[in-house]
């Protein structure tokens, strides 16, 4: 009998029965709250009477109903953090911990057990029941040493002796192994979450990092941190465990609204939609370009991502002799009430001739313009119309604006009432001070360029040049798959995040577009930031030995000397030549590869030939769009571009012929990305002549 497993699963079943009392009490805590807080309102509700008779009467209205709203937001307070509470709790009776370190912590102390799990628990008497991965005293098991380990905590470095180090496979209350380890690219747990199924959804890693992703994820924080990856070896889990590290470090700081993230495209965003919560936080804005143009309101026009740099550039060059028009102003204005003339505008600019066009001109104009707007809701409160509107407000309307009810009893009041009104009801006006929408800003661009219109990106860039300012209170920008953005996209990303930091992720052999930025100009881009650090991740985590041969057969030699597999043997690639035979090939293939089950993708290289071929195939092959979501299983056909980032058990490469994949640097990117989507069967088929990358 294994002692050790024993003494593991008794201690895993006292956790988990303590995990279990926790969610209990809390259950019974949350409902206890909401029938006291139900019942305290319901008193103090009944104390309060509306009374605004006299100034004492109504200074005592106003008192009562400020502690109402204070006992309110108490209640709230409460009840949302002991929530936060049970959802963490939650999350660990899935799995209580997947880790242990036994840390001799000084010569005369015993040594100590430290259980590591997705969030951090304590007991009722503030003991630590597991510890969260992120961690300082975490940092012990992703060292992935043994004896004298150190780790940070307040900015002192502290040094103990690693003595044990345990992974666990568990489920609930139930220990189904244990491994001691040392290196942990020979991690039995490892290579057992590898050989797991496809799952439509991205999972934590958290349990298995290895060494060099744990050096990324932990990393210092840099203006720009630059992570350069083969296919495989692990980018986009650990770009979330950055973030989710992150979320963690600064909890007290940061938000995750202060974090945004950019996607290839919608299908790879809801695949990893689901990791950040599993770790116990919120996902951040999580963007495409086409949705980040959106977002901005200029998705109706082309987006400029693939336009000339130079144009852009043409623009920053011509602010030194920027001089505006009278119809590049125009009136700021909201449901059929113009609330700012563009003369008055235009006068407003005008006043401040001696600075430069640019952000410090425009901050005074939108100061002045506040300033004007203002001004105009005070002769508007005088108007019997905007008076008998305000007077006419429901009891709801009123308690909504103004936070009480109101029964105005002289002139002035019921101006001042009005004009608190008006500014409610105008509120959008100061954002558009703010965003500049009194300017033409397509009309001054199409002067600058001598062009009949303005690219979402020249638009944007330009608005940029004016304003001086791009987003706000964004502290941390994440871009997956950077080597596939243009220099026009990098550069006017670059800019529009001015002042956050930057984590760029990607692999320079998966550029599958012509028009993508090198690796060079991304650092050179970037570097403008600030401190730019590069690291690489060079293990492949993803595909059998015999798919990561495959496609490490497409590198340069110094490239494949450094590239390593994890994977155990598996299935060698299957490839076929055909002639006239091809769909009748293709049927077969496709036939067989569903009696293997698991997630197969028919991957081709553009979206014609999809749609050509999924008219060939049974009815059953899901060809998958931009919005759809990957299933758990079956058969998929999807083209390259949305292929990115994703994996399947099996891929079918439908059209490896000479003419789609001839001998060129582009082809052969756009090859090696096709075929390292695999994790454990490759078939490559060719319409005519095998493709000379492959004919070796």
């Amino acid at each position: 009998m294994d002692q050790t497993f024993e003494q593991e699963q008794r201690h895993l079943s006292e956790t988990y029965a303590a995990l279990v009392g926790l969610r209990n009490e809390l259950i019974d805590e949350i409902e206890t709250n909401h029938h006291g807080a139900r019942q305290d309102l319901i008193d103090l509700s009944e104390e309060v009477r509306l009374n605004f008779g006299s100034d004492d009467e109504t200074m005592e209205t106003l008192a009562a109903i400020e502690t109402l709203n204070s006992v309110i937001d108490t209640y709230n307070e409460y009840h949302d953090a002991s929530v936060k509470k049970l959802g963490r709790v939650s999350l660990l009776l899935e799995q209580p911990y997947f880790a242990k370190v036994t840390l001799k912590m000084r010569p005369s102390r015993p040594a100590q057990d430290v259980y590591i799990g997705t969030q951090g628990m304590t007991d009722k008497d503030m003991s630590p029941l597991v510890v969260d991965w992120r961690s300082p005293i975490a940092e012990t098991y992703y060292s992935q040493k043994m004896g004298a380990v150190s780790y940070e905590v307040n900015g002192h470095t502290r040094t103990v002796e690693l003595r044990v180090r345990r992974q666990f496979d568990i489920v609930r209350d139930e220990l189904r192994s244990y491994f001691d380890t040392t290196v942990a690219i020979e991690d039995s747990l490892l290579l057992e979450a590898l050989r797991r199924r496809h799952s439509e959804k991205l999972r934590a890693i958290t349990a298995t990092i290895q060494r060099e992703q744990n050096n990324i994820i932990r990393h210092e924080d840099v203006p720009v941190l630059l992570v350069s990856g083969i296919a495989g070896s692990g980018k986009t889990s650990v770009m979330l465990q950055r973030i989710a590290y992150v979320l963690y470090r600064q909890r007290k700081t940061l938000d995750a609204q202060q974090i945004c993230l950019f996607t290839p495209n919608a299908i790879f965003s809801h695949y990893i939609n689901a990791v950040l919560p599993q770790l116990g936080e919120s996902n951040p804005y999580i963007y495409t370009w086409q949705g980040f143009l959106a977002h901005l309101g200029l998705s109706e026009r082309n987006s400029g991502e693939e336009g000339d740099l130079a144009r852009l550039a043409l623009l920053s060059e011509a602010m030194d002799d920027l001089t505006l028009e009278p119809e590049d102003f125009r009136a700021i204005a909201f449901d059929g009430t113009t609330l700012l003339k563009p003369s008055q505008i235009e006068a407003a600019f005008n006043k401040y001739q001696q600075f430069p066009i640019g952000a410090r001109r425009c901050a005074l104009t939108a100061e002045k313009l506040h300033k004007s707007f203002e001004r105009k809701i005070s002769r508007m409160a005088h108007e019997d119309f905007w008076q008998e509107e305000m007077l006419s407000l429901d009891v709801d309307e009123q308690v909504s604006i103004f936070g009480q009810l109101v029964d105005p009893q002289d002139e002035a009041e019921t101006v001042e009432l009005t004009k608190d009104y008006l500014s409610h009801h105008f509120k959008n006006t100061y954002e558009q001070i703010e965003s500049l929408s009194w300017l033409r800003i397509d009309r001054i661009g199409m002067r600058m360029l001598h062009a009949p219109a303005l690219s979402a990106a020249e638009h944007l860039w330009l608005k940029m040049l004016i304003s001086g300012h791009g987003a706000k209170g964004v502290r941390y920008v994440v871009i997956d798959e950077i080597q596939d953005y243009t220099p026009v996209q990098i550069n006017v990303l670059a800019r529009y995040f001015h002042g956050a930091h930057f984590l760029l992720l990607g692999d320079p052999n998966q550029a599958i577009h012509k028009e993508s930025a090198s690796w060079r100009e991304i650092r050179q881009t970037f570097s403008a930031a600030g401190q730019l650090d590069e690291c690489r991740l060079l293990t492949s985590y993803r595909s059998s030995p015999e798919i990561t041969s495959l496609f490490a057969s497409l590198l340069t030699r110094q490239e494949r000397s450094s590239l390593t597999s994890v994977q155990q043997p598996g299935i060698a690639p299957d490839i076929h030549e055909c002639g006239s035979d091809y769909l009748e090939t293709l049927g077969k293939i496709v036939s067989e590869a569903k009696g293997g089950g698991g997630l197969i993708a028919i991957i081709v290289a553009d979206r014609a030939r999809v749609h050509w071929l999924g008219r060939q195939l049974p009815d059953d092959v899901k060809m998958l769009s931009a919005d759809d979501s990957l299933p758990r299983q079956g058969i998929v056909l999807l083209d390259l571009a949305l292929a990115k980032g994703l994996e399947f058990d099996h891929v079918i490469v439908a059209d490896a012929q000479e003419e789609v994949y001839p001998n060129t640097e582009l082809c052969r990117r756009r090859l090696y990305t096709a075929i390292s989507r695999a994790t454990h069967r490759v078939t490559i088929i060719s319409q005519g002549r095998l493709t000379p990358l492959l004919r070796k």
